[in-house]
């Protein structure tokens, strides 16, 4: 597939802001061919090219990721100058997308009413820690705090320690996901309408809507979920397993019909028959009894062997994969999950692979993340036809 027939190749997106809420909702976008120009400081980039633990050659293995498919053009977006430029795009372009605190576009005369005028069509996406209204809107918002906000640091981790975290940025992740939800939504409903509209995407509403029924909980019930571990209350049984040789495994059958393939597998029928263990409510109940029956059934067994037999019964079970054991499988070799991508600096580096997957217009990794200003003559002076002395004049005042 060319990238002219990806599924988003006539979307143009001017990607402003920094660091990952943004700017993983244009990976997504580019990921399926839409053309994102990445806007930068001219004199640092994005911060996200130095973040990161391993460094080789002394480069992020973040960058690499986040700012795939991506063109990357400087732009100080406080200067006047630049300003301007970003008008000029926006006459071009059909999303603008940005994570800056509420006001900031405003403050620099680029508000959506602004660009409305420039371009009626344009959508604009802005991804914030607590959404552009409210009493909270003007605060400092990080991934984290949105977690905290939304709920799921609270349940997160073992009872009897404080509130945990992922070991990702789930928050901002999660926000960019649902503001690349809302794009897609605007540009469709823009094609019958004629009209852009914001979307405003907020990080704590974002990892609010992922919470399942814990309002109508609280509300209707008084319940107030907790932290519980490596399971969840009243499922049963759905833990992680102990092993032979001290490999653990992670076993979910708490359906009524799965259980009882589990209960085949362990060669123990007369589990269904048992007025503790009959029906998930039940189950739930007595959790911690089938949990100490079930390890005990586990630890004398290798662990190859007890999942292929769980998976013969039917019954779900797997192990817990750390990167190297993704490397090794063949289900993601299979499903080409993992990409490797040719870095200029890098080599050879591999990545997730776009997803979903599509069977007609699939999304494909086209490029790692771009140098700081590679695309500047492509996008100054063959999109907005820029003449060189102007060029030459904006890089000379540092506007470029």
């Amino acid at each position: 597939m060319t990238e002219r027939t990806m599924p988003l190749s006539d979307v143009r997106v001017v990607e402003l802001g920094q660091l990952l809420a943004g700017p993983f909702c244009g990976q997504l976008l580019g990921d399926f061919g839409a053309e994102v120009i990445k806007l930068e400081d001219p004199r640092k980039g994005d911060p996200m090219r130095q973040w990161g633990r391993e460094k080789p050659y002394g480069k992020s293995l973040w960058w690499p990721v986040v700012a795939r498919n991506k063109k990357s053009v400087t732009c100080d977006l406080r200067t006047p100058e630049g300003q301007d430029l970003v008008r000029e795009l926006v006459k071009h372009s059909d999303v603008l997308l940005e994570n800056f605190r509420p006001g900031t576009l405003e403050r620099w005369n680029l508000a959506p009413e602004q660009l409305w005028e420039i371009n009626p069509r344009l959508v604009v996406t802005r991804v914030t820690g607590y959404g552009q209204s409210g009493p909270y809107a003007q605060r400092a918002g990080f991934g984290s705090i949105g977690e905290a906000m939304g709920g799921i640091r609270y349940v997160t981790g073992s009872a009897d320690e404080a509130p945990s975290r992922a070991g990702i940025s789930l928050g901002d992740s999660l926000a960019a996901i649902h503001a690349t939800l809302g794009t897609l939504v605007a540009l469709h409903e823009r094609d019958r309408s004629g009209r852009g509209q914001v979307v405003d995407a907020a990080i704590y509403e974002s990892v609010l809507a992922m919470m399942e029924s814990m309002l109508p909980e609280w509300q209707l019930a008084g319940y107030q979920r907790e932290r519980t571990g490596p399971v969840l209350p009243n499922v049963a049984p759905s833990n992680v397993y102990p092993t032979k040789g001290g490999e653990s495994v992670l076993i979910a059958a708490n359906q009524d019909t799965v259980f009882g393939r589990l209960a085949a597998v362990m060669n123990r029928p007369e589990f269904t028959a048992d007025a503790r263990f009959a029906t998930h409510s039940a189950r739930g109940e007595y959790m911690a009894e089938i949990d100490a029956l079930i390890a005990e059934w586990t630890a004398d067994q290798d662990p190859d062997e007890l999942l292929e037999a769980l998976h013969q019964g039917g019954v779900p079970a797997g192990r817990i994969y750390r990167a190297k054991d993704m490397f090794a499988d063949p289900h993601f070799a299979a499903r080409d999950a993992i990409v490797n991508v040719d870095d200029p600096d890098l080599g050879e580096i591999a990545m997730q692979n776009v997803f979903p997957k599509l069977s007609a217009t699939p999304g494909q990794v086209r490029s790692t993340g771009p140098a700081l200003g590679s695309n500047n003559d492509d996008i100054y002076r063959g999109l907005l036809g820029l003449r060189d002395d102007e060029i030459s004049r904006l890089r000379a005042a540092g506007v470029i």
